[in-house]
Parts: C-alpha cells; sequence; structure tokens
C-alpha cells in the first residue's frame, strides 16, 4: 500500500510518535488529520498542512464526528493509527482509583471510541486499516506500571481479536509495537530500556510497516524480540527481574 493520497487519521497526534507519524505520512504524500485534545499542539505539528479536529478520545460521539468530517472533507479514511495515551504511575501505598480510571478511559476505551468511529464506512466498503499503538508494558507487569500495562495487555488482546473478525470483511488490523522511544510518556516512566529512538525515527518506521501492510510494526529491532521472550519468564523469577528493569537508576 503506498500511502501517497490515502487518508489518515492519527488519533493521539499532538506530540511524541503520533505527531511523528502524522508528519511522516504527511511527507509521502497522504492526506493527513490530527486528533487530540490540545487544539495549540496539533496546529503546531500541523503546519497548515493536515485536518486539525480536536477531540476527546473518551467522547464515542465526538470521535464519530470526527471521523465524519474526515469524510467530507478529505474523502473516506484509508488508516487510522490510534495512539491517544495516559500515563499514572501507581502506588502500592496509595493506591488510586480515579488515575486507573482514567488511564483506561483514555487508552482503552479511547482506542474502542476510535475504532467504532471508523469500521461502519471500511465495513461498507470493505476495505481500510486499523492501528493500535501498543507497549511492551502489556507484555508482563511491572510495578508502579499497573494501570498503562493493563491497558496496553488490553489492546493487544482487542487488536489481536480485531484482526481475526476484521480478515473476514476486508479490514487489515495492525499491531504498532515500539519498545523504547523517547517521549513525555516513556520520560515519566520508571522502565528504562536500551537503544532507545527519537519518535521521527519511530514515524518512519511505522510508515514503512504500514506500506507494507505488515500486520505487526515492532522497532527498533534489537529490542523488539528480547521484550516479547519476557512473556517466556516463570512467574516465580518475574517479579525480581521486573523490579530490575524499573530501578530507579
Amino acid at each position: 500500500m503506498d500511502l501517497q493520497h490515502k487518508v489518515v487519521w492519527v488519533v493521539g497526534a499532538s506530540s511524541g510518535i503520533g505527531a511523528a507519524l502524522a508528519r511522516e505520512a504527511q511527507a509521502r504524500g497522504a492526506k493527513v488529520a490530527i486528533t487530540a485534545r490540545r487544539e495549540a499542539e496539533l496546529a503546531e505539528v500541523s503546519g497548515g498542512a493536515m485536518l486539525v479536529l480536536p477531540a476527546d478520545v473518551t467522547d464515542a460521539a465526538a470521535m464519530v464526528d470526527c471521523a465524519s468530517t474526515i469524510e467530507h472533507t478529505l474523502g473516506p479514511i484509508d488508516v487510522v493509527v490510534i495512539g491517544a495515551g495516559a500515563w499514572n504511575t501507581m502506588d502500592i501505598l496509595s493506591w488510586d482509583t480515579d488515575a486507573f480510571a482514567e488511564t483506561v478511559q483514555v487508552n482503552l476505551v479511547g482506542t474502542s471510541n476510535a475504532i467504532g468511529a471508523v469500521l461502519p464506512s471500511m465495513l461498507r466498503r470493505r476495505t481500510g486499516v486499523i492501528a493500535g499503538i501498543t507497549s511492551p508494558a502489556g507484555y508482563r507487569g511491572f510495578p508502579t506500571v499497573e494501570a498503562y500495562g493493563a491497558t496496553k495487555a488490553g489492546m493487544l488482546n482487542l487488536l489481536e481479536g480485531l484482526r481475526a473478525q476484521g480478515n473476514q470483511h476486508g479490514i487489515h488490523v495492525t499491531t504498532i509495537a515500539p519498545t523504547a522511544v523517547r517521549t513525555r510518556l516513556s520520560s515519566a516512566s520508571r522502565l528504562r530500556l536500551p537503544f532507545s529512538i527519537d519518535p521521527d525515527v519511530a514515524g518512519r518506521a511505522i510508515c514503512d510497516g504500514l506500506e507494507r501492510e505488515r500486520v505487526e510494526i515492532a522497532f527498533p529491532h534489537r529490542m523488539a524480540l528480547p521484550l516479547k521472550l519476557i512473556r517466556m519468564t516463570p512467574v516465580r523469577v518475574w517479579p525480581a527481574l521486573a523490579d530490575r528493569l524499573t530501578r530507579d537508576r
């Protein structure tokens, strides 16, 4: 799939990976629409070259309105990339149920809202790409990352199930699995990973993967396989290893 002239909607595009992806897709000739809550930051990302649609991903009706506006302005959505993300550190000594719920609403329910906004048109046309940005935090449980990790584990499951259904209706589902990208969210995490890359590199990797129609886009390559293998770590061994990976240095 050549991204040139394709309509690409990036949800969660005000900074980090989403912003870099939007710029890269636009540079490749795509017609790009971007959504996030912060309109000023979206305008900066757009540089006047993208359709800016500020909205809260937790508002299902607002997401449907965004999808409708894109279709009437740019044409039917060919690709949606869902990367809206919230991060709340969890502390066992002062467990914050509101913070946990907020993370679930943005990361997991928000993903469902974006999917629900594009599915009707894609099903009618029997074509389209739905891509979601996950995280290694979804592979295993990390201390202080319980809220974020639970949502990313849920996204992995959601996308896998959606892929099985989508294949029957011409819809391609892609899991985007960045493992070490320098963003605001990653700087808030205690998870320390080597070989970190800048968002611009991530944006190119995602666009390359979308054009090659991959079902999973994992990067950087030196970290993708080792992090997948942590899912095989014995349950009794994992707590000590997780603590070592997240311990402040």
